[in-house]
């Protein structure tokens, strides 16, 4: 171990090392942190303390033999630069923070995974590889795409989909074990955020469907959350913003995405690309933030692709990988002389980072055959002299029998010999509070949304306006009973059509829930019951504003009880449509194939409703039976007629009169009994209670089975 220290010490202060930081450029371009010698200590857990009493200072002895308080220290302050270096970026707001996190250590030993493929496990996408992570220290998994680097940071959070296999070991404080709830963080890259509610909303409302307790008990981590990730100044505004203001850019949407996490006081925080989509200025306040929050002793491993040169030297650690191979794990500036030992050192003037990427990514073969006839001002287009399968092959071999790879596996085998103190799982909220979070939470969003609900409801009373001019002034006669079913039929029929509307909005809740559920914030029950909740108040305004108009303008019979039976009649109405817009939007989940389902559905729905044609005159194979008592316009229309012509009488001349019943016998197929219009209520509450059910299978298996294989997708495809 003094070896290796002695070579990394006058790897760093050599000043003719092509590799070296401080020879390739001048110090005044670019700020760039020294790594303390001092980092290869194994960690001592005696004194580790409690998740509940972590305020104690974390700090390192030098020169021991091991690191108290379970952390190591961080890399020296940002005011702490070389000299005639430019001063350091200005760190984020509230950049003190006094409470310390006691982090945990983890290891990965040979860890491999292979994703299921067609037939068996062919796909081998991270191939043996060793490393760790201390608390207080920020390790980057960094590597082209298709490198297995978002596969490798789940395989160590455990959050591997069940297609995909992993071997190997993982150990948390030097125990095999699992992560278990409340005791680490994992942010996905792209996380589905509320645009309607403010950062501090969100938050809180975040931190209520996560934490057990009392309300009042959550603001103080809320807060906590927000200074953290360093969001004081946007803490009251809108996430997604409204038509006068903007809402948040990128950069600190990531970060509102990282403090949702923050709210249960991880010891381990995992993070999918933190920079993905951020410009350089964003990148580099987002890495200064998370420098900031591992400082505290939380432990942080994170993916990255590429980074400028100031965000590589806030890096503690790092893990390089190329097509699930690991080429290099150790200290950052090790990993520059470890290419110059092999052969590729960085030149003059470029970023460590593309260096590492150009020597190891294939792409670029590609780029080099299209252009082996192009050269620029300073010669060849490429800076390293040989087929990049080559470079991999030769940077894999010189890594295995480095120095660098044997302190490796004395620090593993340092880390993994000792037990530390187990990691707690932290209570969750109950089922009954997150029920209730969620239906406030959606209530909150909808009085806010005005595109998708308010201007909803507008379009509702303008559509029945319209139905009820068209069909107004038609009478009580004999004559006027073909119409009035007519506008019955209309006003059912385009009414559940104008729903279809709504699916913009129900998609935003679903991806809310699987992004919410992939963290175990919520449940498929607990999402069903507050959507139910919450979509009651609102649907009811739509039922009894629409059917005030429609009932006055056509004139339906007088009385309190038959106009409050049309408005529950239609709140059934809508009730049931929202059930079905639901699951279909839960199946597809997207809002092409959701809304091109949605209209066949009602459009069949529509013509074998009974109108168009009498139910009893449907061909029987397949109209009648099932289409006709599948469609919940049947027991709505017929429900309707039944509370409007059941114990009337029309005269027909001057001594004949005939019932409702048999002035509808040729226009609508309706029941005699008297109860008849009860029953078809009931059918539409089973209907609606059956598409919650189907629901709930749906979002239970299929929304979660596609959420993980998008995720799968992403390793095997995207930039991670």
């Amino acid at each position: 171990m003094e070896e290796i220290q002695s070579q990394s010490d006058n790897y760093r202060s050599s000043s003719s090392s092509a590799s070296s930081p401080a020879s390739r450029v001048p110090s005044s371009n670019f700020f760039y942190l020294r790594k303390p010698g001092s980092l290869r200590q194994p960690i001592s857990f005696e004194d580790s303390p409690e998740w509940e009493d972590t305020d104690a200072d974390v700090r390192v002895e030098e020169g021991g033999d091991s690191i108290n308080a379970a952390t190591t220290p961080v890399s020296p302050s940002l005011s702490k630069l070389n000299s005639g270096s430019l001063p350091s970026p200005p760190i984020p707001e509230a950049a003190a923070v006094t409470r310390k996190t006691a982090g945990a250590s983890v290891v990965w030993k040979d860890l491999a995974v292979t994703i299921k493929g067609k037939r068996k496990y062919s796909d081998k996408v991270v191939k043996s590889s060793n490393g760790y992570a201390l608390p207080g220290t920020m390790t980057v998994i960094m590597g082209p795409a298709k490198s297995g680097k978002s596969t490798l940071l789940r395989a160590i959070a455990g959050r591997l989909h069940p297609s995909a296999k992993m071997y190997g070991e993982v150990f948390i404080n030097g125990a095999k074990t699992r992560l278990l709830y409340g005791s680490y963080g994992f942010v996905d890259r792209e996380t589905t955020l509320i645009g309607s509610l403010t950062v501090r909303e969100y938050l809180y409302y975040s931190a209520l469907l996560q934490l057990p307790g009392f309300f009042c008990q959550k603001k103080s981590v809320v807060e906590e959350a927000i200074q953290a990730m360093s969001l004081g100044d946007y803490a009251n505004k809108l996430i997604g913003g409204h038509c006068y203001m903007k809402g948040l850019a990128r950069g600190e949407r990531r970060r509102v995405s990282i403090a949702r996490e923050l709210v249960m006081r991880p010891r381990i925080l995992f993070i999918d690309e933190p920079l993905y989509h951020l410009d350089s200025v964003s990148a580099l306040l987002m890495m200064v933030t998370l420098k900031k929050l591992a400082s505290t002793g939380c432990t942080l491993i994170f993916t990255i692709y590429q980074s400028s040169t100031e965000v590589f030297g806030l890096f503690d650690r790092i893990c390089l990988l190329s097509n699930g191979n690991t080429l290099f794990f150790g200290e950052t500036l090790a990993c520059l002389q470890h290419f110059s030992n092999a052969g590729f050192p960085c030149p003059i003037m470029q970023s460590p980072s593309d260096h590492f990427l150009r020597a190891i990514n294939t792409d670029f073969d590609r780029i080099i055959a299209m252009c082996k006839n192009w050269q620029d001002d300073n010669g060849d287009f490429s800076s390293v002299n040989m087929d990049t399968a080559v470079a991999i092959r030769t940077l894999e071999a010189t890594y295995k029998s480095s120095a660098d790879a044997a302190a490796v596996e004395t620090m593993m085998l340092r880390l993994t010999e000792k037990e530390g103190p187990l990691l707690k799982s932290k209570g969750k909220a109950s089922n009954a509070t997150r029920i209730a979070v969620l239906t406030w939470r959606s209530l909150l969003i909808m009085s806010r949304e005005w595109k998708y609900y308010w201007l909803r409801l507008i379009l509702y009373m303008i559509l029945t306006l319209c139905i009820g001019t068209v069909f107004s002034g038609l009478g009580h006669s004999l004559s006027s009973v073909v119409k009035r079913v007519a506008a019955i039929f209309v006003f059912v029929s385009f009414t559940s059509l104008l729903s279809i509307a709504g699916v913009p909005a129900l998609l935003k809740e679903v991806k809310i829930y699987a992004s919410e559920e992939s963290n175990q914030h919520s449940g498929a029950l607990v999402f069903l019951f507050g959507q139910l909740l919450s979509s009651i108040p609102f649907l009811f305004l739509i039922s009894i504003s629409s059917s005030l108009i429609f009932y006055f303008l056509i004139g339906l019979r007088d009385g309190f009880s038959l106009l409050m039976y049309f408005v529950l009649n239609f709140f059934m109405c809508l009730f049931v449509n929202e059930g079905l817009l639901l699951a279909v939007t839960s199946l597809w989940q997207n809002i092409f194939w959701s809304i091109l389902t949605l209209v066949t559905i009602h459009v069949v729905m529509m013509l074998s409703a009974g109108y168009l044609r009498i139910r009893n005159e449907l061909p029987r194979p397949m109209w009648k039976y099932p289409l006709s008592y599948i469609a919940f316009h049947t027991y709505s229309i017929q429900g309707l007629l039944e509370n409007e012509y059941l114990g009337t009488n029309f005269a027909v001349g001057q001594v004949r009169t005939i019932s409702g019943f048999q002035a509808l016998h040729s226009a609508y197929d309706i029941s005699q009994s008297s109860n008849s219009k009860w029953e078809n209520l009931l059918v539409l509450f089973l209907m609606a209670i059956g598409y919650r059910i189907l629901v709930f299978v749906l979002l239970h298996f299929h929304v979660r089975k596609n959420v993980s294989l998008h995720r799968i997708w992403q390793c095997r495809k995207s930039t991670t």
